[in-house]
């Protein structure tokens, strides 16, 4: 269920995504050939893959819901319950509030270097809450419940940042380098450029 979702929220903003990208990359590409600056692929690819994130979760959170009911719920766990556990409603509205959120709290983590939860907490209940209270205004419901999960997911991002970090700097110097993510970068690139040309059926592969 949470992967058709993400496909339909791909075929939803393709057209915008590429026109977006291609206008993204020219101008970060002269901006480090003007500059002078040193082009690293990994780090450029993983400040893309935020932009594209980002563009998926607008499109996720504006447009697509099962549960249509405008209204909303400021008690604290009444959705999360309401649910049975394992059921497709309970992994799409409770596990999905959470790994949506999940990249959010790992990509801002980096960004700001984080190292304690009040650095990214803050942030991310100002952005769930400012996601719910635009699904307000435009007909959706909005819960505390997903603010809640969506905090989590971000603390999840977070720790999963503090972890990756730590293990980084225990790993051969090889894998510290910058060839190596670079190359790790390709083939996710990769990969994903093959699974998107698959979702919206542009046949490239």
């Amino acid at each position: 269920m949470i992967e058709d979702t993400l496909s339909n929220a791909l075929v939803g903003i393709w057209p915008m995504l590429i026109i977006f990208l291609v206008v993204i990359v020219a101008i970060r590409l002269s901006y480090i050939r003007i500059n002078h600056e040193k082009f690293v692929f990994y780090k450029e690819f993983l400040n893309l893959i935020f932009i594209i994130y980002v563009l998926l979760l607008f499109e996720l959170l504006t447009s697509t819901e099962i549960n249509t009911n405008s209204g909303y719920n400021l008690v604290p766990f009444t959705e999360i319950f309401r649910y049975p556990i394992g059921s497709k409603l309970f992994i799409y509205n409770v596990i999905g509030n959470i790994l949506i959120f999940v990249p959010f709290g790992y990509f801002v983590s980096g960004y700001i270097k984080a190292n304690k939860v009040s650095h990214i907490l803050f942030i991310s209940i100002l952005t769930s809450l400012t996601v719910e209270l635009v699904q307000l205004r435009i007909g959706r419901s909005l819960d505390i419940d997903d603010i809640l999960l969506n905090v989590v997911g971000s603390i999840i991002g977070f720790l999963l940042y503090i972890g990756l970090t730590a293990i980084k700097k225990h790993l051969p110097r090889f894998f510290q380098s910058d060839l190596f993510y670079n190359v790790l970068c390709i083939f996710i690139f990769i990969i994903v450029v093959y699974y998107f040309s698959n979702v919206i059926g542009l046949g490239w592969f």
